[in-house]
């Protein structure tokens, strides 16, 4: 099933020649572009292709939407005419747009349009801010937040539960306004009375399957639901949304596009892997390809149920719609939670919870019934595992599939996380040819707590193994599972290359890929995930010209200077869609 060893192998094959005709060369070969003039020059910069037949030149051309030619900036002059717009790099660093490996689209767009919990050092902030927007809500109106960590907070409030305080101070701030705050991993949300007074939440109302209504010791709902017990709060929140005309929840959902496609440009991020959509939000997404108004291309999965999927999919699958604008050819599934909310579903149980071993969010059987439906339509299967036995789950779950379908070789399908493996589980990722999507960021985000959670065994075993992954055999890609985290790839990188946490410790060294090993993993290994290897993820000619321009070499300044690093250009097939303030 590792179609990716082959692919790999071809790369190194082409270096290998490449090197060998390159020494029996004692001059560039001339530039064969017909007298024609490029419609963008970069030139005098270091560029990093990913492309092992050139992994460096100085300059580049692009014609339409494409790149024409790589080399240095001699020979590239030959494509300057009177109308190329020329960028003089002036030595920066120019490498493939960043792709982003799993994130939430619509969701990065409404998180610039709710209150912005991510930054919050103490429960008492919060609810300081839900009390400035509860005095200029109008009676009734909903107040969401998302963005809150309890484990980023100075303190434990007192009175906590499971770390989290109970919904009381939040109830006196917004007495008559329903709020709903969900938690930075979005596997956990916290309602005050009101709110749970409107989604029938109370200390009778049972756990729904894979969820849990956390009760204080006199058996009362504290605020915190996990994982599917948001969903009672949730239906609640969205009946209230019920008086919106069609024009305003259509306004307002062109709204999150665009606020996502500001963001995403603006941290130099070229393409999206969008984890997770429904039908609805896909036509969107394709009605803005029509009108050219989807700047970023988006890779879009799935989300839904099987019936739905069986009666829809087969309609629904697009390869490069509107000029490479909208993909769909996969499907997200989630099987547990999240390790921060005590969601993510384990082996054993949680270190600082010895009565939890996790939730299981979703039936394992209708995930099977999803990889036939996937086998007989054309999809990759994409699913969320977080915790070992999650994980574990998943790759028996794509190990039967696969061998039911023993003709189908180029499968790619992938876990998306595949944060804390068994050791047995490991090497299972490069024999199947499974793809672990991971994300940089989350793991010096989460490094404080994953000794509490897992204990010292667990957590230097499987926590965050990127190395152990990569030498698999296995496709490593990176990502930032946007809004959970700032969509910036240069933090994740940054996070990648160094695993350094906030008080200067390193969090399992080995662990760190080294700086071409990040960079291909944002790029070309992102592109290959969502089988477009063959359009971007490199800086090659005929491929598409995404490009990000950066302030630093982030492939040779010193590791601690990489944060500081800001995207200048972003460029998204040969168009500049944005330019850093001040740029010429």
């Amino acid at each position: 099933m590792n179609t990716w060893k082959n692919f790999a192998a071809c790369l190194t094959l082409s270096l290998v020649l490449a090197a060998g005709l390159l020494a029996g060369c004692d001059e560039p070969t001339e530039p064969q572009n017909a007298g024609l003039a490029a419609d963008l020059v970069l030139t005098n910069g270091k560029i990093v292709t990913v492309d092992s037949l050139l992994p460096e030149a100085e300059a580049l051309a692009v014609m339409g939407d494409t790149i024409a030619a790589v080399g240095s900036s001699d020979e590239i002059a030959g494509y300057i005419g009177d109308a190329t717009q020329v960028i003089d790099l002036d030595g920066k660093l120019a490498i493939p747009g960043f792709i982003e490996g799993h994130g939430h689209y619509m969701g990065l767009g409404r998180a610039r349009m709710i209150l912005d919990l991510t930054k919050v050092k103490s429960w008492e902030e919060i609810v300081a801010m839900v009390a400035e927007a509860a005095e200029e809500a109008e009676p009734g109106e909903w107040i969401t937040g998302r963005g809150w960590h309890q484990e980023k907070w100075d303190s434990t409030p007192e009175g906590s539960v499971d770390g989290v305080p109970t919904h009381h101070s939040l109830s006196e701030a917004s007495p008559d306004n329903p709020v709903y705050l969900t938690h930075a991993s979005g596997h956990a949300a916290f309602a005050n009375e009101e709110a749970m007074r409107q989604g029938s939440v109370s200390a009778e109302t049972p756990n729904p399957d894979g969820g849990e209504i956390v009760h204080d010791a006199r058996g009362e709902p504290t605020g915190l639901l996990r994982e599917t017990a948001q969903r009672l709060v949730g239906a609640a929140l969205s009946k209230a949304r019920m008086s919106m005309t069609v024009e305003e929840l259509e306004e307002e959902q062109r709204t999150m596009a665009r606020l996502a496609a500001e963001e995403a440009l603006s941290k130099g991020v070229t393409s999206f892997q969008d984890a997770g959509s429904g039908f609805g939000t896909i036509d969107l997404f394709k009605q803005l390809a029509d009108e050219g108004n989807l700047p970023v291309r988006l890779y879009v999965m799935i989300r839904s149920g099987n019936n739905a999927l069986e009666a829809k999919m087969a309609d629904y699958r697009m390869v490069g719609y509107g000029n490479n604008a909208l993909t769909v050819r996969s499907i997200k599934w989630s099987i547990d939670g999240a390790l921060g909310s005590h969601g993510a579903w384990l082996l054993e149980p949680y270190e600082d919870m010895p009565t939890s071993a996790g939730l299981n969010t979703a039936d394992p059987i209708e995930i099977a019934k999803t990889t036939e439906l996937a086998l007989e339509h054309g999809y990759q299967v994409n699913v969320h595992a977080i915790g070992d036995r999650a994980n574990r789950e998943v790759l028996d779950l794509f190990e039967k599939a696969f061998q039911t379908a023993p003709d189908q070789q180029d499968l790619r399908w992938r876990i998306e996380h595949s944060q804390h493996l068994h050791p047995d589980d490991i090497p299972r990722f490069g024999s199947l040819g499974v793809i672990a999507s991971m994300q940089g960021i989350h793991c010096t985000s989460d490094a404080p707590w994953v000794y509490k959670r897992l204990g010292a065994k667990r957590a230097e075993e499987g926590a965050y193994v990127w190395q152990k992954l990569w030498n698999t055999g296995a496709v490593v890609t990176n990502g930032t599972d946007a809004p959970v985290e700032d969509i910036d790839p240069i933090a994740s990188y940054y996070a990648t290359v160094s695993r350094k946490l906030a008080d200067g410790s390193v969090f399992f060294p080995d662990q760190r890929l080294s700086r071409e090993q990040a960079l291909q993993s944002y790029t070309l290994n992102n592109a290959y995930a969502a089988f477009e290897e063959d359009l971007k993820g490199s800086l090659t000619p005929g491929k598409l010209a995404d490009i990000t321009i950066l302030s630093k070499d982030i492939m040779t300044i010193p590791e601690d200077e990489i944060p500081t690093t800001e995207v200048l250009y972003t460029i998204v097939g040969g168009e500049v869609l944005y330019e850093k303030e001040g740029m010429e």
